[in-house]
This record gives C-alpha cells, structure tokens and sequence, in this order.
C-alpha cells in the first residue's frame, strides 16, 4: 500500500551548532552525524560519527536528539545516503530524518526501501546552487509499504544477506 512518509513516521530535519562556540563540541556526549559521515559507510547501523555535540550545542541549535532506529536520510550533499540509529543521536542539517511508527512499518524495512529510493529522492530534489529535499517534500514522499507480515516476510531473506555482507565487510578490513 501507498503512504506517505508522514504517514508512517515523523520526518524531523536536523541542525549544527555555531561552530564559533567550541562549547558546543566534544568527544563524547551526543552522537552527531553529517552526510560525510556516511560518505563510503555501507552498515545498516550506525552509532556514532565523526563528532559528538554538547546538549548545550544540541539546545542551541535546531539540531534534535532522534531516538534509536531512526531512519537517517541525508537530504543534500548527497542525497540518499541512508542509515539506522543504533542509539539516540542527532544529524546536522543535512538530513531529512523519519521517526518510524513502528505499528505500521518495521524500521529494518523502511531502511531498504528508503536505500532504493534515491533515484526518486534525487529526482524531486530541488535548488539552484545545490539540490536539496525540503522537509515538506520528504514528509510527503510516497512509499510502497506492504503489511507488517509480509514485511517480515522480506526481511527474513534480506536481513541474513545483509548481515553476511557486513560480517564480510569487516573481515576484509
């Protein structure tokens, strides 16, 4: 069935702290991530970027704490980069985010149908300097979601394959 992203979760975009405020940084306190940290970043997964804001930084910016299995989607700079929070963290402003509703749609899923829309993203992408998606776009982005069953259903094949290929990945390493 057809829904909307804003149907099946909340798309929440993201923020950077004034870098002019060194306060705002650390090593460790908030994970942040931008589109460079997804840049050759092949995981399902992911928990921590390159940079941790402060909550002081987190507070005083639009940048928001999006709570684990959110789907990440970087919005500009590329486009369609995708990955799920393993734990709570924030993105920058580079990312059009989906808070899943998880009665309706399995965030492991809505990963792979996201990770096969960018072509589509990229198409309705808009701006003359960069392109980017509006959080109005995303929000009204279509999806084909089947039943929570067949989701299932799917992710019993896709989610060893993916798993292997990470193991491998990480072998290779």
């Amino acid at each position: 069935m057809k829904y909307k992203l804003s149907e099946i979760g909340k798309v929440v975009g993201g923020g950077t702290p004034s870098t002019k405020q060194p306060e705002y940084y650390t090593d460790s306190e908030i994970p942040w991530i931008t589109p460079k940290d997804l840049s050759g970043y092949d995981k399902m997964f992911i928990s921590k970027g390159n940079r941790d804001i402060t909550k002081s930084g987190l507070e005083n910016s639009s940048a928001k704490l999006l709570p684990a299995k959110s789907i990440l989607v970087s919005s500009r700079a590329p486009i369609g980069y995708v990955a799920i929070a393993k734990n709570k963290i924030a993105t920058n402003q580079g990312f059009k985010s989906i808070i899943p509703n998880e009665s309706l749609v399995i965030p492991e899923y809505l990963y792979f149908v996201m990770k096969t829309s960018k072509q589509n993203l990229e198409q309705i992408a808009s701006g003359s300097t960069f392109k980017e998606i509006s959080t109005k776009v995303m929000s009204n982005f279509e999806v084909d979601i089947p039943s929570m069953n067949e989701q299932k259903r799917i992710l019993r094949y896709l989610l060893p394959i993916t798993r292997k290929i990470e193991k491998n990945d990480n072998l290779a390493a």
